[in-house]
C-alpha cells in the first residue's frame, strides 16, 4: 500500500519490559521472552515516544510484563501525557505502592487496567504461581482512592470459567466501571497449555447466560464485555482491526510489530527503533507492509467476498497451525487447515476425568523460557 493510503498509528503499546513477577500459564509474551537482549534506555523510550506522537499515535498504553518493575515508568508516562497522549497502564498491581500511585497520579496517567486471574485467593495465586490476590484487592483500592476509571481484566479458561459469576460480583464488589471478559488466545504460553486451557462448548454458554444475567443484575453499575475465544467461531477476527492499520507495538528490545505476537513470524525482517523513526517503520518498512491490503492473500481468502471483514483473520495463528503465515487463518471453516481447530474443540469436549493423558501446566518462568527455542 502506498503511504498516502495508510492511515496513522492511532494506538501504540509500549512493552516496556518481559519482566514479570507473575508465571501465568497464559501469558501472551513470547515463550523464549528470557533471550530478549538489553531493554530500551529511559531516553530511547523517551525518543520513541515522541516519534509516534509526531507520527500520529494518541493512546499509549505501558505494558509488558509488568511494566511496574521499570523505575523510571513515572518519566515515561509523564513524557507521554505532556505529548498529548491519552495514557493507560496494564498492570497486575505488583508494586504500585500508594507513593507510586501518587507519584504516577501526578505524572498525568489517565487509566488503569488491573488484571486478576480469578475472583478467589486460592485459584488466583495457582495461576499466577504467585500469593498476590490480597496485593491486587489493595491495588484496586488504590485505584479508586486516587480517582481512575478501573477496568478489571480477567482472562477467561477451562480452569477458571466456571466460576465467572463469582468474578463478575467481585469486579462489582471492588468498584470497577469496566470488567473485560476475554477468554484466552491460545498464542506462546497458552499455547503450549491450550489442550488444558480450551473450555468446552458447554463451558462458553454456561458462562455466557451467566454474564447476560448479571448484565441484567447490574444494570449500569458496570460494562460488561465477553470474547469468545476464536476456535468456537467459523470466521476469525481481524488481527488488531488489521495489520497495520490502528496497532503499533514497541517491545522492551526496541522491535517494532503490527501485533504483540508478530515477533514469532521469523520469516518477517520487522524493524528497529534504534536503526528506524517510527514513522518510516510505520510507512515504509516491510515488516509493516507485508500483509497491508490484501495483495498478499490467496485462495481461500484472496476471492472471498467475506474478506474485507476479517482480512484474512491472525497471521500469527495461520503460522502457528499451518507453517505459513499467508495461508487462511485455520479459524474459518473455508481454510483447508480447519480440521486443527475442529480437533482441538472436540477435544476440549471431553471430561477432565476422562482425559488418559493429561500434560502438566507450563507456567512462564525464566528457567522455562531459557529452555524454549520457539
Amino acid at each position: 500500500m502506498k503511504p498516502s493510503h495508510i492511515g496513522p498509528p492511532l494506538w501504540l503499546l509500549a512493552e516496556v519490559t518481559y519482566k514479570c513477577p507473575l508465571h501465568c500459564v497464559f501469558c501472551y509474551n513470547p515463550v523464549n521472552y528470557a533471550h530478549t537482549p538489553d531493554e530500551l534506555s529511559t531516553d530511547e523510550w523517551l525518543r520513541v515516544l515522541r516519534e509516534a506522537r509526531a507520527a500520529g499515535s494518541v493512546q499509549c498504553g505501558f505494558s509488558g510484563g509488568e511494566p511496574l518493575l521499570r523505575d523510571d515508568l513515572e518519566t515515561l508516562v509523564a513524557q507521554a501525557h505532556q505529548l498529548g497522549f491519552y495514557t493507560n497502564l496494564l498492570t497486575s498491581g505488583v508494586g504500585l505502592t500508594e507513593v507510586r500511585a501518587r507519584a504516577l497520579k501526578d505524572a498525568g496517567l489517565d487509566h488503569i487496567q488491573l488484571s486478576f486471574q480469578d475472583s478467589t485467593r486460592e485459584l488466583n495465586d495457582f495461576l499466577s504461581h504467585t500469593k498476590t490476590f490480597d496485593l491486587k484487592q489493595r491495588t484496586a483500592a488504590f485505584i479508586k482512592s486516587h480517582g481512575w476509571p478501573m477496568v478489571l481484566n480477567c482472562v477467561i479458561h477451562r480452569l477458571n470459567i466456571d466460576y465467572i459469576e463469582q468474578i463478575i460480583d467481585m469486579a462489582v464488589a471492588l468498584g470497577a466501571e469496566y470488567l473485560e471478559l476475554a477468554n484466552s488466545q491460545y498464542y506462546s504460553w497458552a499455547e503450549l497449555n491450550r489442550d488444558q486451557l480450551l473450555p468446552s462448548r458447554e463451558q462458553l454458554e454456561r458462562a455466557e447466560r451467566l454474564t447476560h444475567h448479571c448484565r441484567a443484575k447490574y444494570g449500569d453499575r458496570i460494562k460488561i464485555f465477553f470474547v469468545v475465544p476464536d476456535y468456537y467461531e467459523d470466521r476469525p477476527k481481524k488481527c488488531m482491526n488489521g495489520w497495520g492499520n490502528v496497532f503499533l507495538t514497541i517491545t522492551p528490545d526496541g522491535l517494532a510489530l503490527p501485533c504483540h505476537t508478530a515477533r514469532m513470524l521469523k520469516q518477517i525482517a520487522f524493524p528497529n527503533v534504534r536503526d528506524m523513526n517510527v514513522s518510516d517503520i510505520w510507512y515504509r518498512s516491510e515488516g509493516f507492509n507485508h500483509y497491508r491490503g490484501d495483495a498478499w492473500m490467496k485462495a481461500p481468502c484472496k476471492n472471498c467476498p467475506e474478506k474485507e471483514k476479517d482480512l484474512g483473520g491472525c497471521r500469527r495463528q495461520a503460522h502457528l497451525l499451518t507453517g505459513d503465515a499467508s495461508n487462511a487463518d485455520p479459524v474459518c471453516d473455508k481454510s483447508a487447515h480447519h480440521d486443527q481447530v475442529l480437533a482441538a474443540v472436540e477435544y476440549a469436549q471431553v471430561p477432565d476425568a476422562q482425559r488418559t493423558q493429561v500434560k502438566p501446566l507450563v507456567f512462564r518462568s525464566p528457567k522455562n523460557s531459557l529452555a524454549s527455542s520457539v
